[in-house]
């Protein structure tokens, strides 16, 4: 395979698991990010890459991640945070100090068995059960975090999320109930937020093409920006000065009406992460993927299920209801496009606007969180 072919395979395979995902029902449980992980591993571990291709894939998954962090932040409508009940944002807040606390403790559990990256991968739950799959991106493309590892650690979370949510789908709230109060409607109609994350229908319309290119254009002076630290730092601080960089200026853009109101900015920026994932996953090594599989499989089920058990131990403690509980996790530990789905499996579609933006809220914190964090420990374990 020619590096320009390989380039285009990278650039544009993403576009092919977006519309299987759209027109399968195998595929659409899958998911497109899933679809990514599989097609990278395979192309990565069969032979057909050049060699030495580290100089080619190390910048494009910088790039990708970096586009991707503006443009879907730029969607993102902070003054809206007020609207949120109390109670929905303190059980967000009770979410975030559970993870913090699940991954400082999962760092002295498992850094004898996963082995000196341990650090990073604290910060990189951190940044994954704050937000998602961006923030976890972000994060480990700052701490330069070794590809196997960070698609081990992925991949686990894809399997221990499905049955987490799975749980929470079908006899999560009877047995929350038990410790949790029962949720009690305000009276009121709830802004019907159904947002479909996933569709990039009319994305080619004049209307919504243009001025998508244009913030497209502004996310790409905002990685200009970001990368200038190299020019004056050392690789392992510039990473990470870069990659918060750009997370700040995307958010400080999304005050201004106009580039928040373009449409498909969060579709255009989870494209970008596809991106990421094909390119990381075709730098892993699968031999190692499937060592390492078993203990992060462990390390991963071990964050979720005492992640989950804080946040109800502490929501009793404040007399938060159940299905706050619930959607403030999901969005927390999954991220806000399976909000939506969750809030439809309980029946309360009042709960939808504060999940969606209580995961929001995750987003830009993540990064933030889990960066420190992961320095905290690095120093406490050196």
């Amino acid at each position: 395979m020619t590096i320009i072919a390989l380039i285009l395979f990278y650039l544009f395979f993403p576009v092919l698991t977006v519309f299987l995902a759209r027109k399968n029902a195998i595929a659409n449980k899958l998911g497109a990010v899933v679809i990514c992980y599989i097609c990278g591993i395979v192309i990565g571990n069969i032979g057909v890459l050049p060699a030495n291709l580290a100089p080619i894939q190390n910048p494009l998954m910088l790039i990708a991640i970096s586009l991707a962090l503006p443009l879907m932040f730029f969607s993102i409508d902070v003054r809206r945070w007020s609207r949120l009940a109390g109670k929905s944002l303190l059980s967000f807040g009770l979410q975030t100090l559970a993870i913090l606390v699940v991954a400082a403790l999962g760092f002295f559990i498992f850094h004898g068995r996963v082995g000196a990256e341990t650090w990073k991968l604290a910060g990189m739950f951190v940044g994954l059960y704050t937000g998602g799959t961006v923030n976890l991106g972000a994060i480990a493309t700052a701490l330069r975090t070794d590809s196997t590892l960070y698609l081990a650690a992925h991949t686990s979370d894809v399997v221990v999320s499905a049955v987490y949510l799975l749980f929470l789908m079908t006899i999560g709230q009877r047995i929350l109930l038990k410790f949790l109060p029962a949720f009690h409607s305000a009276g009121v109609a709830s802004p019907d937020e159904n947002p479909d994350f996933d569709s990039y229908t009319g994305i080619f319309e004049k209307k919504t093409f243009v001025p998508l290119l244009g913030a497209l254009g502004l996310s790409m002076l905002i990685f200009v920006a970001g990368g200038l630290f190299f020019l004056v730092w050392h690789e392992d601080i510039a990473f990470v000065a870069a990659i918060l960089t750009i997370s700040t200026l995307g958010i400080a853009f999304s005050f201004v009406p106009r580039i928040r109101n373009i449409k498909m900015t969060y579709q255009a920026g989870n494209y970008f992460i596809l991106i990421f994932c094909l390119v990381v996953s075709s730098m892993a090594d699968f031999n190692r993927l499937v060592s390492t599989a078993p203990i992060m499989l462990a390390y991963v089920t071990f964050t979720i299920v005492l992640c989950l058990a804080l946040h109800v131990a502490l929501a009793r403690i404040f007399r938060i209801d159940a299905d706050t509980v619930i959607i403030t996790s999901v969005a927390g530990i999954c991220s806000p496009p399976l909000v939506p789905m969750i809030a439809s499996s309980l029946k309360n579609k009042e709960i939808v606007l504060s999940g969606v933006m209580t995961g929001i809220i995750g987003w830009v914190i993540g990064t933030y969180l889990g960066i420190s964090l992961s320095y905290i420990l690095r120093g406490i374990g050196a």
